[in-house]
């Protein structure tokens, strides 16, 4: 896999109790030069130990973990390391345990079996400071979410701009969106901007809420 030279490295610690996944996510990870596993362990109590020893930039965290699930270890390494980005990785899809994770300060949830490619998309999203969700779970938490209900703003969306919405509620990245609509990355970001501040919104999570609410999409 080609990166280009400016691409930034992301340390990476990996929370997970399987041990044949977790050697299954070290050999996947390093097939991708922007990522840096720093450490792998395998409970929530060691995840904040490690979270403070190392710093790293995005932790992993599976949900059912030992001693302390990955909920709560969420909660204290936000409270100790508020800049630490969180990607769960986990089998649970109950729509409880996803508000929860994202309640806790985890920026991204993904369902064990997404592709590497969507696993960093979602590490490179919370890198970021942005929001990802897995499309198998992402519809499951609209009807907890509340946000403004613009009054106006539906119909000044573009074409383009409601197609860039469309994916955005598939769970699509921007590069993702980007190839589909053969447009580049900077041009899907200007777009995606241009969606959030029509339909007075904060982010994409946000968006997508509104747009099946309102029936946009």
């Amino acid at each position: 896999m080609n990166l280009p030279t400016s691409v930034p490295q992301i340390k990476i610690l990996i929370v997970e109790d399987d041990p044949l996944i977790q050697l299954g996510l070290e050999q996947a990870f390093s097939k991708y030069p922007q990522a840096t596993v720093v450490e792998v362990v395998g409970d929530g109590y060691s995840a904040v130990s490690a979270a403070i020893a190392h710093k790293p930039d995005v932790i992993v965290m599976d949900i059912g973990l030992p001693r302390l699930d990955g909920i709560a270890a969420t909660q204290r390494i936000k409270a100790e390391l508020p800049n630490v980005h969180v990607v769960m990785l986990t089998s649970h899809t109950d729509s409880t345990e996803i508000v929860a994770a994202l309640s806790s300060g985890a920026e991204a949830y993904c369902i064990k079996g997404t592709s590497m490619n969507r696993l960093m998309a979602a590490i490179e999203a919370a890198y970021e400071g942005a929001t990802y969700l897995d499309p198998q779970v992402g519809k499951k938490i609209f009807e907890y979410l509340k946000p403004p209900m613009p009054s106006t703003g539906f119909g000044e969306l573009s074409e383009r701009e409601l197609d860039v919405l469309r994916l955005m509620v598939d769970g699509k990245s921007n590069p993702e969106i980007a190839a589909e609509l053969f447009l580049s990355t900077n041009t899907i970001k200007t777009h995606v901007r241009g969606i959030m501040n029509k339909l007075s919104v904060d982010d994409r999570v946000q968006a997508a809420v509104v747009a099946l609410r309102s029936g946009l999409v």
